[in-house]
């Protein structure tokens, strides 16, 4: 059982178990007590992290679970929970720990059999647990900043750092020892085949009723259109495609075009709404203004589209990584922060809402596309936010900075794929900043914009590191750009990995 505390990687705990073939039940810490557990009977309990503090503003739980007999693990907050709850104190860090950081073992146990004596893990806090010789709890791991980086007491064991994320080293085999070692599970349950699921269930609901989806030519909303072809069965007139455009990159409406246009199983329509971006884009300076300005105008055209096809349904590529990052997920009580605002979550639209890859992450909802015969093309394109360019740009958006924002994303873009490192990158970036440099143009001085580049290494986008590019590319694409965009006066490159920094810049 799986107790949210309201993590953005909760759903990745869930992932990582059924993968092992574990069937884990999601509980509301704010619902479920002690006596419900003890009336369902789970073999084990995974508290997840989250965004508060144990001193300040803890999380609805019912400490009385951490006395019964059954083992827990407990994840960043849910360790710090159960920690202070057997008397160890929980301090705010002198030093924060966010990114990937250096795990040292120093004793042996059953949560770490297999695992390196020194491993890579990923850490996002900024409280730490506090134990010395005279505590209950034993030290298992620690880390530079967090001495107590793990730790057990009995029944109860604890990680500071996220073993469900890609960057821990050996985050499935803690996950293996704690379910088949420490809870001793029996049985794995093997995966049904997603993807047909997926699509018996969206035929049953859709019968003969009319969709319209929402579609952007990258992997979502392509393994969304993918789905509705095989659970209507290629029928004509069910399915329309709206292709939205006003602040997507050069080669986005081209790829829509190429492998949507002339289908007879769904019908393309393509709207520009340039001018409706613009307007409602006036004088909005923050990242979180043009998110929220941008989501008016995304739902009124499909609403527009919506009744003027006459659709019972409105269809979209939406991920749980949207709807976890806009503050949303398991329904719990639980606080969870919102990173950002999605354009495509919450929406209020007036039909029912078609979400098919709402419980996947990128990397799932991608090998759901390949199961389903997506074409590869449109699987392995960068992701690119329903925002668009507004969020690679800084300040107010103006149809000057858009066509910036587009002439560097096409030469960067272009760069990565004549040198052949486009697929060794999740998602790369070019971003109009606010900043401006006197820079030097044949021989007079002038002044530019200062562009920053960026590139992350990830495998569902709710991590990410940042890509170490070969510096000889990055200076050619500085000098390209530099050379091409008039506007530009230097180029700069980001360096921070997700934590702290979000991948997108805004």
């Amino acid at each position: 059982m799986l107790f949210s505390l309201g993590s953005q990687f909760d759903h990745l705990i869930k992932q990582a178990l059924e993968k092992l073939g574990v069937f884990c039940l999601v509980a509301d810490p704010s619902q479920v007590t002690a006596a419900d557990v003890e009336k369902i009977k789970p073999i084990g309990l995974i508290l997840s992290g989250g965004p508060v503090s144990v001193y300040r503003d803890p999380p609805p739980f019912d400490d009385r679970i951490f006395d019964l007999p059954l083992p827990i693990l407990g994840i960043c907050l849910g360790f710090q929970l159960w920690a202070r709850h057997i008397g160890c104190p929980v301090i705010r860090a002198d030093k924060r720990e966010f990114g990937t950081h250096k795990l040292s073992i120093l004793n042996t146990s059953l949560l770490f059999e297999g695992c390196q004596d020194e491993m890579p893990v990923l850490e996002s806090h900024g409280d730490r647990v506090e134990a010395d010789d005279k505590s209950a709890l034993e030290i298992l791991a620690k880390t530079e900043n967090a001495p107590v980086a793990a730790g057990r007491h009995e029944h109860l064991w604890g990680v500071q750092f996220h073993p469900e994320v890609t960057e821990t080293a050996y985050g499935p085999q803690i996950f293996e020892n704690f379910c088949f070692k420490i809870c001793q599970a029996k049985d794995r349950y093997p995966a049904t085949e997603v993807a047909q699921q997926k699509i018996a269930m969206l035929r049953e609901k859709i019968g003969a009723k009319k969709v319209l989806l929402a579609i952007s030519g990258g992997s979502d909303s392509s393994t969304v259109a993918y789905l509705l072809k095989a659970a209507l069965a290629g029928k004509t007139g069910q399915l329309r495609g709206v292709y939205i455009k006003g602040i997507d990159r050069p080669d986005d409406e081209a790829h829509v075009l190429e492998y949507f246009r002339n289908q007879n199983w769904i019908d393309l329509k393509i709207v520009d709404a340039t001018k409706k971006f613009l307007e409602v884009l006036k004088d909005k300076q923050t990242m979180h203004e043009k998110r929220v300005a941008i989501r008016s105008v995304y739902k009124a055209v499909l609403e527009e589209e919506t009744k003027a096809f006459g659709a019972n349904f409105m269809a979209q590529g939406t991920l749980y990584t949207d709807i976890s990052e806009t503050g949303q997920g398991y329904a719990t009580q639980a606080k969870k922060a919102q990173i950002k605002l999605h354009h495509n979550v919450d929406l209020g639209f007036s039909t029912e809402e078609l979400t098919p890859l709402d419980d996947c992450v990128k990397d799932t909802g991608r090998n759901i596309g390949r199961s389903i015969g997506v074409p590869e093309t449109l699987l392995t394109r960068h992701p690119f936010p329903g925002p668009g360019l507004t969020l690679r740009i800084e300040g107010e958006i103006t149809a000057v900075k858009l066509s910036i924002a587009r002439q560097i994303d096409e030469i960067y873009i272009r760069e990565l794929r004549a040198q052949n490192l486009y697929k060794t990158i999740w998602q790369a970036g070019a971003v109009v900043t606010q900043s401006v440099t006197t820079c030097t143009k044949g021989d007079d001085a002038a002044s530019g914009c200062v562009v920053a580049l960026w590139a992350v290494w990830t495998v569902n986008g709710f991590t990410a590191q940042a890509a170490e590019l070969p510096w000889e590319f990055l200076k050619r694409v500085s000098q390209k750009i530099t050379n091409e965009v008039r506007e530009v006066g230097a180029v700069v490159y980001r360096t921070s990995d997700k934590p702290p920094a979000t991948i997108e810049w805004g």
